[in-house]
């Protein structure tokens, strides 16, 4: 077994999804969900199936978002990874409903930091071990963080 580290590749604000599933028809069910859920969400989803021919699948509804999805998803050839890039919204707002879906095995991250992924490479094949989301914690919250936090939450709109 190799160990590697797979960068995900996107400009510096854009949020993403990545997650496992166990079944080809995850590209259209992601898609579903996303757009019954925030219809006016942009976004690119791309699926590593691990059978067959085993290729990287995609959907979505922004030409530009499809493609970094599919070149990350290459990148990081692990069977039955997915990721969803998403712009006009952010994964708060689709979230539990990627994870509601049936062949949603679990979600490794949700973010817009820099994201390294930790992959295991055998003979058969890659898999996702786990993230290294953003960076190392420098210290811990004062007062004055919690009062930053909490306006900050306010200003964005997802606290009274």
């Amino acid at each position: 077994m190799e160990l590697k580290i797979v960068k995900i590749e996107k400009p510096e604000n854009l949020n993403f999804i990545l997650g496992q599933s166990h079944f080809i028809k995850t590209v259209e069910d992601i898609y579903e969900a996303i757009v019954s859920t925030n219809p006016h969400m942009k976004f690119g989803v791309a699926f590593c199936e691990s059978s067959g021919p085993a290729l990287v699948r995609y959907i979505g509804n922004d030409q530009n978002l499809i493609d970094i999805a599919k070149k990350n998803a290459y990148n990081l050839s692990a069977g039955h990874s997915f990721i969803i890039f998403m712009d006009n919204g952010y994964p708060i707002n689709i979230l539990n409903t990627i994870k509601m879906i049936p062949e949603v095995c679990r979600i490794f991250c949700a973010t817009a930091n820099p994201v390294e992924v930790v992959i295991a490479e055998t003979e058969q094949g890659r898999g996702i071990l786990g993230v290294v989301d953003g960076v190392k914690s420098k210290s811990i919250e004062t007062e004055e963080d919690i009062k930053h936090r909490k306006e900050f939450l306010r200003k964005i709109g997802y606290k009274l």
